[in-house]
């Protein structure tokens, strides 16, 4: 088997050690004592939406989780593993950051998958573990659904959805309200458009515009 694509990250890496290392040293240097974020972004695994490029930020800077849909999970105990819930946990109780910015994107594969239910019924290591995590947008799906039918304009719906129903389920935790209401967290809500390169930010109303 090839492995081209591990080699040109190797490759990648050396570009990296040897121009941006060296003109970040004392930014490294500093970071090697502790990471202090004050922004945590929630967002996508998709390889096209990179918060740090979007956001032009530097290491050190944003506090990142990514994974399907850029969904967050209401508070719930049980037996599953809570890969999200730690994360969210460990920023706002551990480091404390000041703001969670939770951002969608346009040709979401998730939002596809949870719009279609592409792999309902199907075993875990098959597509399973996929239609369990996109089923937290089943509500905002049917609702959509009857409103807009099943086209395009439907999808985009629920991709700007994912971000509302993400920081619905931020708010169940209790360390957010609490946070929140002493003034001392503030969640945004943004959603990508990858066929522009448009960030739109939602507003308080809920609705989003360009940035």
């Amino acid at each position: 088997m090839s492995h081209k694509h591990f080699s040109d990250l190797v490759a990648g890496y050396r570009r990296f050690r040897a121009e941006d290392w060296p003109r970040e040293h004392a930014r490294w240097a500093e970071l090697t004592h502790g990471q202090k974020p004050k922004v945590m972004v929630i967002a996508c695994s998709d390889s096209r939406v990179d918060p740090a490029t979007i956001f032009g930020t530097h290491p050190g800077e944003v506090f990142v989780v990514r994974n399907i849909a850029n969904l967050v999970p209401p508070f719930e105990l049980g037996g599953g593993r809570h890969g999200v819930s730690a994360a969210l946990e460990f920023a706002v109780t551990q480091l404390e950051v000041e703001e969670i910015v939770v951002m969608g994107h346009g040709e979401c594969g998730g939002v596809h998958a949870a719009f279609s239910h592409r792999f309902a019924g199907a075993r875990p290591g098959e597509g399973g573990f996929i239609a369990h995590w996109v089923d937290l947008l089943d509500e905002a799906r049917d609702r959509i659904v009857k409103q807009h039918g099943h086209g395009p304009e439907a999808i985009r719906a629920l991709e700007l959805e994912t971000v509302r129903v993400s920081i619905a389920n931020l708010r169940t935790f209790p360390c957010i309200p609490e946070r929140e209401a002493k003034g001392l967290l503030t969640i945004h809500g943004a959603y990508f458009a990858i066929a522009d390169g448009v960030l739109h930010v939602m507003g308080e109303n809920g609705q989003f515009a360009p940035a």
